[in-house]
């Protein structure tokens, strides 16, 4: 890569930064100078997720600007001026290429990886952030960007079906209907499959209207019953409710990421001969067309926004049980 910078840009930004497990507001953080075939983006909306919050417990030692999931607005291009006034997302692995996993097209799981603001880059709960042209992807008009701020993690549903053929004929439980488990309900219902939701509270039901899934209780649950069981709570528990819920010789999807480790009985696992799949990053552009199409519209599990400077309000709220999307955005 051409390492040669350019300037004409914002020196700094502001916005969140996490260090030794503390998060705290910077009104002056400094932008990297662009590198060839790298993008200025000015924040339009940026969501909170799970693995933000569980970043802040020590899920990954990171010390930057948190946050990844986000819609923008391309300001400045070092070397594709095209870019420059569009509306993007962006993909948060950023890959080397040239190693082994790389040229086997396992990008996502490059061996000298950064991903945005988990490992070694900055994120984007800030004014400005920037990323390799290469992992933008520019939005939709008809998609609003109450919308498109949802791309991400969207798309990290729609992994599962990169991953597993579901049919039809298929029994799946989603066990958690927070932010992600409303998502891959959503995606999942379209696969015409009979197709539950663990639920907690009335809220998470009242978010399911509309949706063609069946909402469950855990009092209501049959051991072994479901053929593919995804398993998205954020929580160690939710682990033992999905191995209880598949039956024999089925499939767990795992997309719960957690500060800690986990108690696995891995005999029992042998025993029933239980297929364990982990799912990670998922496909930018197929998440774009359903939202273009009105096939997923997330926007009713927005919860709040908040300014970056109410940051720290803004993370402990979304901390909060039963609390779905909280959206950042900047200031005036």
């Amino acid at each position: 890569m051409n390492n040669k910078s350019i300037g004409n840009g914002p020196m700094s930004t502001s916005g969140l930064w996490l260090e030794d497990r503390q998060l705290s507001f910077r009104s002056k953080i400094p932008i990297p100078a662009l590198q060839e075939g790298e993008a200025l983006i000015k924040l339009r909306l940026a969501g909170i997720c799970s693995t933000d919050l569980e970043m802040v417990k020590g899920y990954y030692p990171f010390q930057g600007v948190p946050g990844h999931e986000f819609v923008g607005e391309v300001v400045q291009s070092a070397g594709d001026e095209s870019w420059v006034g569009k509306r993007v997302v962006g993909e948060i692995n950023l890959s080397c290429g040239e190693c082994a996993e790389c040229k086997a097209g396992r990008t996502t799981h490059c061996l000298k990886r950064s991903v945005l603001g988990i490992l070694g880059k900055n994120g984007v709960f800030a004014d400005f952030f920037s990323l390799p042209v290469e992992n933008l992807h520019p939005v939709p008009e008809s998609v609003l960007d109450t919308q498109a701020v949802f791309t991400e993690p969207l798309a990290a549903a729609l992994e599962i079906q990169q991953q597993i053929t579901i049919q039809p004929s298929d029994r799946v439980l989603i066990v958690g209907a927070g932010r992600l488990g409303q998502l891959i309900a959503r995606s999942l219902s379209l696969t015409g499959c009979e197709l539950f939701v663990l639920v907690r509270r009335e809220k998470q039901v009242h978010l399911l209207e509309g949706v063609r899934v069946q909402p469950i209780w855990q009092a209501d649950l049959r051991a072994k019953s479901f053929d593919i069981v995804v398993e998205a709570t954020g929580s160690p528990a939710g682990f033992e409710i999905a191995r209880q819920a598949v039956h024999p010789r089925g499939t767990i999807v795992m997309k719960s990421t957690y500060a800690g480790t986990l108690d696995l009985n891995i005999s029992a696992l042998v025993v029933d001969e239980i297929r364990l799949v982990g799912s990670r990053c998922g496909p930018f552009k197929p998440a774009l067309r359903l939202l273009e199409a009105g096939l997923v519209d997330p926007s009713p599990l927005i919860e709040r926004v908040y300014s970056l400077e109410e940051g720290l309000q803004a993370f402990e709220f979304a901390a909060s049980p039963g609390v779905f999307k909280v959206l950042l955005q900047p200031g005036d």
